[in-house]
Formats: C-alpha cells, sequence, structure tokens
C-alpha cells in the first residue's frame, strides 16, 4: 500500500509536468501501461491473501481510477495550450506551391496551331458536330457506295444525321457560302466508331487547313506545311512527302515527321520505323469544287489535315492517346 501511495504521487508529477502532447503519452505509458508498475501489483493480486488481496484490489481500482481522470485533465490542459498558441507553423519548412488551374494541353495545342496558321494568312471557321451525308460524304466525293466510307465507321443518328468524321464539312460549307479566294483552318472535334487502342480514339480533335485560289499549285502546299512543320518542331526535324490517297484530294501526299519520342530510332509509336505519319494533304478534287458550285476550271486549290492530339504527343513525348480523355489529373499536370 505504501508503494501505492508512492507510485500515485510520481504519476501525478509526471501528468501535471508535461507540457506536450508526447510527453503525456510517455507518461502515460509509464505509469498506466500495460507494463507500468500499478499493473504489474494488480496481476500480483492472486499471491495475497484474501482480505489483503481486497484492500490492494480496492486501492488499485481507485488509483487507476484517479489517475485516468488527471490523465484526462493533463490532456486538456495541453491542448488548450496548444489551441492558443496558435498551429505551431515551423516557418523555417519550405512553402508548399498550391496547384494552379490551366488550359488542357489539346486546349494549347489547338491555340498553338491557330497562331502559326493565321501567321500564314489563314482564318479560323468553325461548322456543326451533327452532320447530314452530303457535307460529311458525298460533297467530298464520296458517295454511298464509295469503299473510303467504309473506312469512317461513322456514328449515325437518327433523321439521316450523323457525327462528323472529320472537320472536312466545315470547308464544304465555307465554299458554299462565298466565292473564292478562300483561306482557312477548321479546327475541331471528330467522332469515329473505332475501338481505342494507343493511337486511336473514338473522339480525337483534327485541324483542317484549304486554300482556294486561282492558279493555287502544289509546290505553294508543300511550302506552307513545311513552314508549318518547321515553325512547330524546330529546323532540324526531318520530314518527307509520299504519295498518298483522299477521295477529295488529287493528287494526294502523306506527310510524315521524325519521330520526336526516338528520335527516328524507332518505337511503339513510329512502329519501329522511326517516322510518325503526321497529316494528310493534296490539290482538291474538281468533283469537290463541283458540288459547291465552284468552277474546276476556274479555280483551285490545296487541303490538308492533321490529328491534334498525335501533334502534343509528338511534342511531349506522350505514347497513348487514351490519356488525353482519361482526365487523369496527374497526367494532366505533366503536360
Amino acid at each position: 500500500m505504501e508503494r501505492l501511495r508512492e507510485l500515485r504521487d510520481e504519476a501525478v508529477a509526471a501528468f501535471e509536468s508535461a507540457v506536450s502532447a508526447a510527453a503525456l503519452e510517455s507518461a502515460r505509458v509509464r505509469h498506466l501501461g500495460r507494463k507500468s508498475e500499478i499493473n504489474q501489483v494488480s496481476r500480483g493480486l492472486k499471491d495475497l491473501a484474501e482480505d489483503e488481496r481486497r484492500a490492494v484490489g480496492r486501492a488499485v481500482n481507485e488509483l487507476k481510477n484517479e489517475l485516468g481522470a488527471l490523465l484526462a485533465a493533463a490532456g486538456d490542459r495541453i491542448a488548450r495550450a496548444g489551441a492558443s498558441s496558435g498551429p505551431g507553423l515551423d516557418l523555417t519548412l519550405p512553402g508548399r506551391r498550391p496547384w494552379v488551374g490551366r488550359k488542357h494541353p489539346v486546349t494549347r495545342t489547338f491555340e498553338r496551331l491557330e497562331g502559326i496558321f493565321r501567321t500564314l494568312g489563314f482564318e479560323v471557321a468553325l461548322g456543326p458536330h451533327v452532320e447530314d451525308e452530303f457535307h460529311n460524304f458525298e460533297a467530298l466525293n464520296m458517295p454511298a457506295d464509295h469503299p473510303a466510307r467504309d473506312m469512317h465507321d461513322t456514328f449515325y443518328i437518327e433523321g439521316g444525321k450523323l457525327l462528323r468524321t472529320h472537320t472536312s464539312p466545315v470547308q464544304i460549307r465555307v465554299m458554299q457560302s462565298r466565292p473564292p479566294p478562300i483561306r482557312i483552318i477548321a479546327p475541331g472535334r471528330a467522332y469515329r466508331n473505332e475501338t481505342p487502342d494507343a493511337s486511336h480514339a473514338s473522339e480525337f480533335y483534327q485541324l483542317e487547313g484549304l486554300y482556294v485560289d486561282r492558279d493555287v499549285r502544289i509546290g505553294e502546299l508543300k511550302g506552307v506545311l513545311t513552314k508549318f512543320l518547321h515553325e512547330l518542331y524546330g529546323e532540324d526535324v526531318g520530314i518527307r512527302f509520299r504519295p498518298g490517297f483522299f477521295p477529295f484530294t488529287e493528287p494526294s501526299v502523306e506527310v510524315d515527321v521524325e519521330c520526336r519520342i526516338c528520335e527516328g530510332k524507332g518505337c511503339s509509336v513510329c512502329k519501329g520505323t522511326g517516322w510518325v505519319e503526321l497529316l494528310g494533304a493534296g490539290m482538291v478534287d474538281p468533283r469537290v469544287f463541283q458540288a459547291v458550285g465552284y468552277d474546276p476550271d476556274e479555280v483551285t486549290g490545296y487541303a490538308f489535315g492533321l490529328g491534334v492530339d498525335r501533334i502534343h504527343m509528338m511534342m511531349s513525348g506522350v505514347d497513348d492517346i487514351r490519356l488525353y480523355h482519361e482526365n487523369d489529373l496527374r497526367f494532366l499536370r505533366q503536360v
């Protein structure tokens, strides 16, 4: 019993002198913890005579209750002291910069592309996302039985409408609305019923261009696209023009750039070739001019189209187009 009184005095002094939550916790473990001397007394009760066991057991329980109340009071005292003295900021720690919102990488890429083409004399034209078959296919030299229509995997809507599979219908609408000369770019979203993979998406972004006037030549097309790619990737980027086929241009070319992800060494994005197909282009087919009421004997022109997602992929080293549509902040903060 004398030792219990000594233990009480030691615990009371420890609880009252604690000035922090850590110090109070240390005192609790020492005086009320599982291995404390008070608990050792409780475990030794079985060795005492019955009368002595009853008296000591009552004293141990009263001591535990008293020390528990003193412990709670000490905890409240420390908490109040901490609240009154402020949050306890360590001003020597480096500051944490808050995240700042910014535009989506595709939006920023659109703005950069539009800026380059504006310096080359192009204006921006926009059009509806829901189109009809005439503007999306037929006016672009793709009648109902044309095999190229199978390649577009179209999302059809009731009433003969569809989600545009490219932004080329904007070119048709502009030519229908005014006579030449026309020099426009048509940026926007397009839709195709495709299975998404690292390089394809069912919803993607395009930018198409059109220049129509008298005596427009394919050399002008090559010069404009070369200037554009040099502005975008630098003067040292490798560029190659290959013969291609598109229903609405003749002759047609496909334009490749040296893969900026592997620097031409070969990777999954360029399929090991060191080159990435970036855009398609060509001289506007006379049938397209006839569809919009232009005289193909009086005017000529060129058109081109590119994927904005892929442009940014090449600029930033991203190897999966699906990342642009998943809205993962960890990705967006990096690009």
